[in-house]
């Protein structure tokens, strides 16, 4: 992805979280000239890889696959400083965006619809070998649990929530003609260097075109602390 991108698209970000007032953290403020000087009191941001993020899986489809985040709060499943045992994360994605098929292996997470338009999550088990399996699917929905069959779409519309337990394979799309999406994470420590399982096989961070100057640094893109 070409720097301009990012940028674009991590303001388009922050305006969608100014419109539906969520707050963001101070160091979601913090331009590349302030990271120059932050010292190793800011370490847990560096080390859990905090802030700003983006993903294409590395196909360059950005506008078709991929989405922004904010990753707000992690713990650190090998770093044991870090006693979190929870994240969370603000996922935001356009009308015509989505997030490919995927499980995490020990991740339990929720996702919540924080405001905007609908987004749709198909669900499957995994079966032993990594693919779909043909069995019913446990739903938790808002306190709600069913089953529902292989590969069904949930709706989640603003303000409701589904948990994804590990070995659930799920993506999003949001749906046509509702608009932009914000999206919350809450889940136990996040971990994407070994936590994500893709059904098909795909990168996780974008390599970078430098046409124009950083808006924000990503979250593994922070100088060490001096």
């Amino acid at each position: 992805m070409k720097r301009s991108e990012i940028n674009r698209a991590l303001k388009k970000m922050e305006a969608c979280i100014q419109k539906h007032q969520f707050a963001l953290p101070p160091f979601c403020g913090f331009t590349p000239a302030d990271w120059e000087k932050k010292g190793h009191e800011y370490d847990e941001i560096r080390d859990n890889m905090l802030g700003w993020d983006i993903t294409d899986y590395g196909l360059g489809k950005f506008e078709e696959i991929g989405f922004s985040l904010i990753t707000l709060r992690n713990g650190n499943v090998k770093m044991d400083q870090y006693t979190k045992v929870y994240a969370e994360k603000l996922l935001y994605l356009e009308e015509k965006q989505m997030a490919v098929m995927h499980f995490h292996w020990n991740k339990m997470e929720d996702i919540i619809n924080r405001g905007g338009g609908n987004v749709l999550i198909t669900v499957y088990n995994s079966d032993e070998k990594g693919g779909f399996a043909d069995t019913d699917v446990k739903v938790s929905k808002d306190g709600r649990n069913y089953m529902v069959a292989a590969g069904t779409q949930i709706r989640l519309c603003p303000g409701e929530s589904i948990t994804i337990y590990p070995y659930m394979y799920h993506d999003f799309h949001v749906e046509p003609g509702t608009g932009e999406v914000l999206l919350g994470e809450v889940s136990m420590c996040n971990d994407d260097n070994n936590d994500n399982r893709f059904y098909d096989p795909v990168g996780r961070f974008p390599e970078i075109e430098e046409d124009e100057a950083p808006y924000r640094l990503l979250c593994n893109e922070y100088p060490d602390a001096e």
